[in-house]
């Protein structure tokens, strides 16, 4: 099964289904099984709540027909009480309309084929075709057990990924079936949230005649690596040259020790008819990664960063010339980062880039190198699809669930075509997001987002919370979170402040590189300096303020709770690092507490000092604690040291520990616990 972790916008469960003779699919289903009807008793209340969030149907993928005339996407739904999910295939008008549902009985990554006539989607392992109004559904045979794929653009060919076991378990070495032990001999052995089970996620190449695969090559045989990179395994960093001829892919052809302290990836062009390829990127140590051809196929863009080990390095969009074998820089000067590559033509690109507190989308042009602003307003943008001159792109905010949306190219302006939770936008008040800036104490201008409560009356008092961002680097945007959502602390009756820290994307480079090795500086006095902004207003009760956050922002919690000066009078900590020496010896991705804490402990870096289990003694603050047994960015021990010195303190406190939770919490049931643990610790001290 395909590895993936919470950061992805949809959880999806497949199950295997075997592909040894053609099948046929018919819609005599209902027309779904899964009814996330608000209740009347949900929309006389009128706010959000954590059973309601789970009523979201929610976006996965979308894909532009190619004339631009069509957008198919998928929706998952979740039935909370039996944690259900069905993900099923949409069809709409890019210019909007009403939707078209074409599964009944599920699908994934839905592309079009067949000169516009067909459609290819995923389910269960299996590879289906139907004819673009949902009819004639068939099963591809020849091809199974795959994760994603890929028709080239002759419509002759298809790439896939699958794992390929390359090592022996320790059962299988001696022959004992019941034994439960791990032989390691290097690093990488757990990534995130899943142990290494010595299979890798490769790429196959195969002919396809729309009915069937056959001819299959791995074009990573024997190799001990991964494309697409884990652990996302984000399918756009393997893409088709227009004329199939190519595959350029992305893999960091690395292991053990090296891979854990590196983030050199590199792209590969791949002649699919030869098998030659080259490395394009070759000699630049950072991140390389998502090549995109442009229409002529001579050229490739990609996003690329400069330094080794800095896995937020600064996101440029380079070009790669495959004629002469050279490459430019074309966001050269500059300073945000480029996602979401698309081009529009072959010298025109359009690309997105958190930008100030949002998501906006740009563009370039690959001779001139000057980058232009394309789209204004609160939302975020991405991800891009861009086919025929029409461009949809993902659209979300603080106040809503991602949709989709068709982007004027030449005026920016943004309709969105889709309305997937229009009822419950309906039934329940969000309350207004509001964008201010304060003057820190060094006199940095610092964005804050203000989210109020529905029905605001600015004549009362309300608790507030401080909303500590992850990271630590990345935007503190306009997303929309399924836990994490500021519009359900809202719902609450809190005012909720999220500033756009030190360390923070989308200021520039200085602001955001500024938090490496300086985790207790600059970046918690700008907290302290928006808790203090806002006490200030007369509708912020400064005597009852809280502050909570996840990993950096669980980190950022256990450091303000040493040194915050009786501003807070409760804290929530959601699986931070608590004590950095620990904390290095147990993670996996070490190329990110080389760079963020200067390195490893024996070589004694000033960055350890800002440990917040140095300043426990200052702790006199009740505080929740949550993490996952599976979380192996930051593991669960971190959670339980901090737990244990808040009990040997004497000081109120709670551990939510989820044996079956990863850095993230993904379950309809455990997600609801989590929602009512976290208000219930709030109300306690702050209501």
């Amino acid at each position: 099964m395909r590895r993936s972790s919470a950061i992805l916008m949809i959880a999806v469960f497949f199950l295997s289904v075997a592909c040894d003779k053609k099948t046929s699919f018919t819609d005599e289903l209902p027309s779904t099984t899964i009814d996330n009807s608000l209740t009347e008793e949900e929309k006389a209340a009128g706010v959000m709540t954590p059973e309601i969030m789970w009523k979201f149907g929610r976006l996965g993928s979308f894909s532009l027909s190619p004339d631009g005339a069509s957008v198919l996407y998928t929706v998952t739904n979740i039935d909370l009480e039996t944690e259900a999910r069905e993900t099923n295939i949409y069809k709409i008008s890019s210019s909007g309309g009403e939707p078209v549902r074409m599964t009944n009985d599920g699908g994934n990554s839905p592309v079009w084929f067949g000169n516009r006539n067909k459609i290819a989607y995923s389910k269960g392992g299996s590879l289906i075709t139907m004819n673009t109004d949902g009819s004639d559904k068939q099963e591809v045979t020849g091809l199974s057990d795959f994760e994603i794929f890929s028709i080239s653009p002759a419509e002759d060919k298809i790439w896939f990924t699958r794992r390929v076991k390359l090592e022996q378990t320790a059962n299988e070495k001696h022959n004992l079936p019941n034994a439960k032990v791990r032989i390691i001999n290097d690093l990488m052995y757990r990534h995130w949230n899943y142990w290494s089970d010595y299979s890798y996620s490769h790429i196959f190449v195969a002919s396809f005649n729309g009915e069937k695969v056959s001819d299959i090559k791995d074009i990573m045989e024997g190799q001990r690596y991964e494309s697409p990179l884990a652990p996302f395994f984000d399918e756009s960093e393997i893409t088709w040259s227009p004329d199939g001829r190519y595959i350029a892919y992305t893999c960091k052809r690395l292991t053990g020790k090296e891979y854990a302290r590196s983030t050199n990836s590199d792209i590969f062009l791949y002649e699919i008819e030869t098998g030659r390829e080259v490395n394009i990127s070759a000699g630049n140590m950072g991140y390389d990664r998502c090549p995109v051809f442009s229409p002529d196929g001579s050229r490739i863009a990609y996003q690329s960063m400069l330094r080794d080990g800095y896995e937020s390095d600064l996101d440029r969009l380079f070009v790669y010339d495959i004629s002469s074998g050279t490459r430019n820089w074309i966001s050269k000067g500059w300073d945000f980062n480029v996602q979401s590559i698309n081009w529009a033509d072959n010298q025109n690109i359009f690309f997105s880039s958190p930008h100030l507190g949002t998501t906006q989308i740009f563009k370039v042009n690959t001779a001139a190198g000057e980058v232009e602003k394309v789209t204004e307003g609160i939302h975020d943008l991405n991800p891009l699809s861009l086919v025929s001159g029409v461009l949809v792109s993902g659209l979300a905010s603080m106040s809503m669930a991602p949709e989709i949306a068709r982007v004027d190219m030449s005026t920016g302006d943004v309709n969105q075509i889709t309305f997937i939770n229009k009822e419950i936008y309906e039934s329940i008040k969000m309350g207004r997001v509001e964008e201010r800036y304060i003057s820190t104490r060094d006199y940095m201008d610092l964005q804050v987002w203000v989210i109020y409560p529905p029905d605001f009356d600015p004549s009362k008092k309300y608790p507030a919370l401080l909303f500590c961002k992850g990271g630590p680097q990345g935007p503190l945007g306009q997303s929309w979170s399924y836990r994490w959502n500021y519009q359900m602390m809202a719902s609450r009756g809190y005012i909720v402040i999220a500033p756009n820290r030190r360390g923070n994307s989308g200021f520039g480079s200085e602001w955001r590189e500024q938090i490496s090795g300086d985790y207790g500086g600059a970046n918690m006095r700008d907290y302290l300096d928006a808790t203090d902004a806002m006490a200030k207003e007369p509708f912020v009760d400064a005597e009852r303020m809280g502050a909570v956050g996840a990993s950096y922002g669980g980190f950022s919690v256990f450091y303000l709770a040493g040194i915050h000066g009786g501003r807070y009078k409760a804290f929530i900590s959601h699986c931070g690092m608590f004590n950095f020496t620990s904390w290095y010896g147990s993670t996996e991705e070490l190329w990110f507490p080389d760079k963020d804490i200067e390195g490893p402990y024996w070589n004694m870096p000033r960055s350890y000092n800002f440990s917040p289990h140095l300043m426990v003694e200052n702790w006199d603050t009740p505080m929740l604690i949550i993490t996952g047994a599976n979380d192996f960015r930051i593991p669960y021990t971190q959670s339980l040291e901090a737990f244990q010195a808040a009990q040997l303190l004497g000081i109120p406190s709670r551990l939510l520990f989820f044996e079956d939770e990863t850095h993230f919490v993904l379950k309809p049931h455990n997600s609801v616990i989590w929602q009512r643990e976290f208000f219930e610790w709030l109300d306690t001290y702050l209501q």
